[in-house]
């Protein structure tokens, strides 16, 4: 583990899945070039939602409210595709149920599984989005949760397959954090109009928040100019709903959904760290909360969930450097590796 002076170290697999009982699916389509990802956990979760772009996609996301009846979820689904990734979706939803997971209610026949799912729009990256007769992410939201597991790696997999980052390829991240008797993870899908890398520079912005050589080796650190053009190295012309960030961050704490929603509003500081321009118009900004509560709290909650929420944020930023990291060069769009030769 690398150590920083604050306490936080990262977690053995530096991945979400250090959260214990979250495991991890992804599934692809190379021809449409876009894919999948299915958060699972091992228990209904409390979650929450935080939405800062102005060109959201989810699906039951209104019931994350605190003010509505359901608290819990059974999974979680982050997803290419645009509108058609959404039915990702539909297929976990059916599976969860068949396995005896969901809410029941009296004599109800079947369980009813809460998924909740946002997406990001990877349809003009250069694959072919429908490979056969319908959109892949009915399969593909079937194989993702079929193949969940602790362990899973990182760039052109599930649904950061046919992201694309500023100019550059990017990519499924992840990192996590623990600090004192709790574990801090993310997840995130970069498809972001603005930049991952300091303009005039190698150097990814969420490079100062890396613990050791998580995002390969140390560049030159260099200060941000502040005469350079705000969209500088964003995707050009961007057009509304083709770009989003989709994120989320969990913990092992026990949180009400009030807490949770807390966690969330301060991770999505961490998409401000790693991006920029970032929640512009055309992104769809997402980042949801999930806290297993495998562990309590102590009797003073709040100033444990201040630390958590900003470990979060951290968390996410690494997550995000990772996803460039690994990315690699797809549909003519280059790596941040092979574009500045790292």
């Amino acid at each position: 583990m690398t150590r920083k002076s604050d306490g936080v170290v990262q977690g053995p697999r530096n991945l979400i899945s250090d959260v214990g009982g979250i495991t991890i699916g992804n599934a692809e389509n190379w021809l449409a070039l876009t894919g999948t990802t299915v958060i699972l956990p091992d228990a209904s979760a409390v979650a929450a939602i935080e939405i800062g772009g102005g060109a959201p996609g989810s699906r039951e996301t209104a019931l994350l409210d605190a003010a509505n009846l359901v608290e819990h979820v059974h999974a979680l689904i982050l997803s290419g595709g645009s509108v058609f990734g959404l039915d990702a979706a539909s297929s976990v939803t059916i599976d969860l149920a068949k396995r005896g997971v969901g809410f029941t209610f009296g004599a109800q026949p079947v369980p009813c599984p809460v998924v909740p799912a946002a997406i990001l729009f990877d349809i003009m990256n250069g694959g072919a989005k429908w490979p056969g007769d319908e959109p892949p992410y009915r399969d593909l939201g079937r194989e993702a949760l079929a193949a969940a597991t602790a362990d899973f790696a990182l760039g052109n997999k599930g649904a950061g397959l046919g992201a694309l980052a500023g100019q550059l390829k990017g990519g499924l991240g992840s990192a996590s954090s623990c600090f004192r008797d709790f574990t801090v993870g993310a997840l995130v899908a970069v498809n972001s109009v603005g930049s991952c890398v300091i303009p005039g520079t190698p150097r990814l912005w969420a490079r100062d928040l890396a613990l050791g050589d998580e995002m390969g080796p140390e560049q030159e650190r260099t200060g941000a100019r502040a005469d350079t053009h705000p969209l500088h190295d964003s995707k050009f012309d961007p057009k509304p709903g083709q770009n989003t960030t989709i994120a989320v961050v969990a913990t092992d704490a026990t949180l009400t959904r009030v807490e949770a929603k807390r966690l969330a509003i301060m991770a999505r500081d961490g998409l401000g760290r790693a991006i920029r321009p970032i929640h512009t118009p055309f992104d769809g900004d997402t980042v949801f909360a999930l806290a297993t509560g495998k562990k309590a709290l102590p009797e003073q909650r709040q100033p444990t969930i201040a630390a958590l929420g900003a470990i979060a944020a951290d968390t996410l930023t690494r997550a995000i450097g990772r996803a460039l990291w690994f990315a690699e060069t797809a549909g003519g769009h280059p790596s941040y590796r092979e574009k500045f030769r790292l």
